[in-house]
């Protein structure tokens, strides 16, 4: 069973930037897919951005491309998502989530997830 865990949240004003982290352990030579996603308070948890282990592609929601980047430590099995040019909609509840399949999505497909980090955007 692989382990993730998130850090790097916080409370930042609307246009500042935030970088997330997530490392996992354990269990990870199944994991070909790692991604985010995030949850507001009475919505549903929504995919954010995803990077696929082997080829190294990416691919975003359309309510962050062009602010948020995904990216990876290719010594660690480690994730990052900085965020730039946050906005108050983008306040929420984020997961660090792992897949043995190469597609993250649809969400059923996560079979690991993080405890969650807060993201704050004041306006």
């Amino acid at each position: 069973q692989a382990q993730l865990v998130e850090s790097g949240g916080g409370l930042v004003q609307s246009g500042g930037s935030l970088r997330l982290s997530c490392a996992a352990s354990g269990g990870t030579f199944s994991i070909r897919t790692m991604g985010w996603f995030r949850q507001a308070p009475g919505k549903e948890r929504e995919f954010v951005a995803a990077f696929t282990w082997s080829g190294g592609g990416t691919s975003y929601a359309d309510s962050v491309k062009g602010r948020f980047t995904i990216s990876r430590d290719n010594h660690k099995i480690t994730v990052y998502l900085q965020m730039n040019s946050l906005k108050p909609e983008d306040t929420a509840i984020y997961y660090c989530a792992a897949s043995s399949s190469p597609y993250i999505l649809p969400i059923r497909n996560v079979q690991y997830w993080g405890q969650g980090t807060q993201v704050t955007v004041s306006s």
